[in-house]
């Protein structure tokens, strides 16, 4: 396993109670959330820039969510944690495909090392959104967490667009590039959708 792998996986054990502790610990156990619940994860991912996939991902979750922004915006971190950490995976075990050339290793390399870093920076922004909900006396320290989450998704998302960027041009053959530059648009788009709704939560307490 590579060094960067390995200290991924370590990262992910250290952040698993966080998971466990998440609104996305488990799926809403009801088949039926209430009307109340969709429409505010319909209209909350309408700042998104890709709102079909915003509700798709959240709206399984709406009775835990309901309508409650703080929990709204840890679910959106906490899907987007979950699918960048199955991308990495996926794309790591390319590194150790038959007959990947030399400059495809690098690349296939380099985007692992891109989404670990971004996957840490998920993980940072989880805890310090859960910090948020205990920092309300506290108004200076409250904005300065919303900024240090905002900062940090925005940095995985600058992660995910460099993993990207590895694969212009000839570098991969077409099934690999394929292969992952599929995964890692739909991963660098929840992020996105992830940024956008902590900006917005973020904004409604700084006015």
């Amino acid at each position: 396993m590579e060094p960067k792998l390995t200290h991924l996986c370590y990262c992910l054990l250290l952040f698993l109670p966080l998971l466990s502790q998440s609104t996305i610990a488990k799926p809403s156990s009801s088949p039926n959330p209430s009307n109340n619940s969709i429409n505010f994860i319909v209209s909350s991912c309408r700042v998104t820039r890709y709102q079909t996939l915003c509700v798709k991902c959240l709206a399984t979750f709406a009775n835990k969510i309901r309508r409650n922004e703080n929990r709204l915006t840890q679910t959106a971190l906490a899907v987007t944690l979950i699918r960048v950490q199955s991308t990495t995976v996926y794309v790591a075990k390319l590194t150790k495909a038959r007959r990947i050339k030399r400059r495809e290793y690098l690349a296939v390399k380099d985007c692992v090392e891109n989404l670990g870093d971004g996957l840490e920076m998920l993980a940072q922004s989880m805890r310090e959104l859960r910090q948020v909900g205990g920092s309300g006396r506290d108004r200076d320290e409250f904005l300065w967490r919303l900024s240090n989450v905002e900062t940090w998704v925005s940095a995985a998302l600058t992660d995910e667009t460099t993993c990207l960027d590895g694969f212009d041009g000839k570098v991969m053959d077409g099934v690999v590039k394929s292969a992952i530059r599929r995964r890692v648009v739909h991963v660098a788009r929840v992020t996105s959708n992830a940024l956008a709704l902590v900006n917005r939560f973020a904004a409604r307490h700084k006015s």
